[in-house]
């Protein structure tokens, strides 16, 4: 991924385009924002909308696209966001449809598109601040679990909520706080940390997304609300059609992440 860290986002969201990129983006353009990807029938998109403004620390929301329209006009103008992703997901009625390089063959006139944030973002200013992230060191897309934590219904949408994981050494626990903390936009604080089995989690050495890294003695499982929550949410509530990034291979975008921070 090191190849990719000095890239700017334009020229990452081209190679993308062409097939020259098809890693995940952990590390890519840094200290540029990246975004988790929601794609819905307008006839959903409002009880998406509102369902992530109930949770907004699994699903912060940065931008909505026109409907029918393919480009974040915000945050990465000129993009198109059935193309500039390197893997995404459909899923129809619930069910993993499959895993595909870009989305034009689905691309219907009634979609809306959700851009939400993503800890990538913070990860990038743990990085600047001398904290190891255990996922890009070890070359791995990040742990992502399923948890029993419950989101705040919104019309369809219920279901439960997604945590990322990064191992954190215990005198760096507080600092990750603050510093996550400053990022509200891309899931803030953590939800959560140590016993994983208090969230449900019954193996932490095999997530449900991603891939799972080593946790090293003195370390503590610290654990964020994340953006892949919405995918859970589809295969619990199984809307006709909805369409997302793959785990860890995000959309990136042009807008700096000092943007988003409180400070």
């Amino acid at each position: 991924m090191e190849n990719f860290r000095n890239l700017n986002p334009s020229q990452a969201r081209q190679m993308i385009r062409e097939g020259k990129i098809k890693s995940n983006t952990a590390g890519m353009c840094h200290g540029y924002v990246q975004g988790n990807l929601v794609i819905l029938p307008k006839e959903h998109a409002y009880d998406f909308l509102l369902f992530a403004q109930r949770n907004p620390k699994q699903c912060p929301i940065l931008e909505v696209s026109d409907m029918g329209s393919r480009e974040f006009m915000k945050m990465a103008p000129g993009s198109d966001v059935s193309t500039d992703i390197p893997k995404y997901r459909v899923y129809k009625n619930g069910e993993l449809h499959g895993e595909f390089d870009d989305i034009k063959s689905f691309w219907r006139d009634d979609f809306v598109s959700f851009l939400i944030g993503c800890s990538f973002t913070f990860e990038s200013a743990m990085l600047d601040e001398g904290i190891e992230v255990r996922h890009i060191s070890e070359g791995k897309n990040v742990p992502m679990y399923i948890t029993d934590i419950q989101c705040e219904k919104a019309g369809i949408f219920e279901g439960p909520t997604v945590v990322s994981m990064r191992p954190l050494p215990y005198a760096d626990v507080v600092r990750a706080v603050q510093i996550t903390s400053r990022y509200p936009g891309v899931h803030g604080a953590p939800i959560h940390m140590g016993d994983p089995l208090e969230i449900g989690i019954g193996d932490i050495n095999n997530p449900d997304f991603g891939d799972s890294v080593e946790i090293k003695d003195g370390e503590v499982p610290v654990f964020w609300a994340c953006g892949v929550t919405p995918q859970a949410v589809a295969m619990n509530v199984k809307p006709e059609i909805m369409i997302t990034h793959a785990p860890g291979y995000m959309f990136i975008t042009d807008v700096k992440n000092q943007k988003l921070s409180l400070l």
